[in-house]
């Protein structure tokens, strides 16, 4: 069994690694678990995916004023499109929780970071095009 958090309600679903993750849907809102979209993350929710998920999470800090995180955006989406349901791909705006910018000492954005078992294991900043992005992701699997 793995462990995966609902982007939609925050449920935490246990499904067999047999079973297509693509496929799976939340036991508590019933929607989807995986819908090729980065998740867009609030504080409260961050904790939660990154701490009670069993895939790999990579978080996107970035924020609404800057420049390359906007450039980068498609691409993001496009690997998450091309990555789900290998990684959970998700979006921190750092304007809205700064606390958690703070704590991973986030000095420039865009800055990606993959999480795996609530631990970050690789960072990467600046904008990539997404197939270096996909690239780079795909080590962390």
């Amino acid at each position: 069994m793995q462990h995966v958090v609902c982007t939609h309600c925050s449920a935490i679903n246990r499904i067999p690694t047999e079973r297509n993750h693509a496929a799976a849907k939340c036991g508590k809102c019933g929607r989807r678990m995986f819908d090729g979209k980065p998740a867009d993350l609030s504080g409260q929710d961050f904790e939660r995916q990154v701490g009670r998920s069993d895939i790999p999470i990579v978080v996107d800090f970035w924020a609404d004023w800057c420049g390359p995180c906007k450039t980068m955006a498609p691409a993001y989406a496009e690997a998450a499109r091309e990555l789900e349901p290998e990684f959970r791909l998700a979006k921190l705006d750092t304007e809205a929780a700064p606390e958690i910018a703070a704590k991973f000492n986030i000095r420039s954005i865009p800055t990606m970071i993959v999480f795996k078992g609530g631990k970050e294991i690789a960072r990467q900043s600046g904008a990539l095009p997404a197939g270096q992005l996909t690239a780079w992701i795909r080590q962390y699997g």
